[in-house]
C-alpha cells in the first residue's frame, strides 16, 4: 500500500504529482514524443521504455515535451519504438529500444537537439 495520508499538505503533493505526470500527456508542446505500445511493442518492452522516458523527463523538468501513447506502428520487428517529432515537423523513428536507450535519446535528442543516429530505424 501507498503512503499514508496525513495533512492536507500530504494531500497537495499526491495532486501535484499526479498533475505533473498527466502536463506530460496531453499540453501543447515544442516537442512530440509516441510510444508505440500495440501489443506487439507491449510485448516487447514498451512499457518499460514509457516510464524511462517519463522519469527522465520528469526528472529534467522539461515542459517542453508531449508525451503520448499510440498503437502499433507496422514495424513488429522493430518493437519497441517511439517517434520524436520535432517542432518544424520533421520525424525520427527510433527502434529496438530499452529503458537505457530511451533515457540515451531523451538526453542527446529530446533535450539536447541531437538525434541518435544509431538508433534511428533506416
Amino acid at each position: 500500500m501507498g503512503k499514508k495520508i496525513k495533512s492536507v499538505e500530504d494531500l497537495n503533493a499526491i495532486r501535484d504529482g499526479a498533475r505533473k505526470g498527466l502536463d506530460l500527456r496531453v499540453s501543447a508542446r515544442e516537442m512530440q514524443v509516441t510510444v508505440h505500445m500495440g501489443t506487439c511493442g507491449i510485448a516487447a518492452g514498451a512499457r518499460e521504455v514509457l516510464l524511462a522516458i517519463a522519469s527522465e523527463l520528469g526528472e529534467e523538468g522539461s515542459s517542453k515535451v508531449l508525451l503520448r501513447q499510440a498503437g502499433c506502428a507496422g514495424l513488429c520487428d522493430r518493437e519497441p519504438m517511439i517517434t520524436v517529432v520535432d517542432k518544424s515537423g520533421v520525424e525520427y523513428r527510433y527502434g529496438k529500444l530499452d529503458g537505457a536507450k530511451a533515457r540515451e535519446i531523451v538526453r542527446e535528442h529530446i533535450l539536447g537537439g541531437r538525434p541518435v543516429a544509431a538508433l534511428l530505424i533506416r
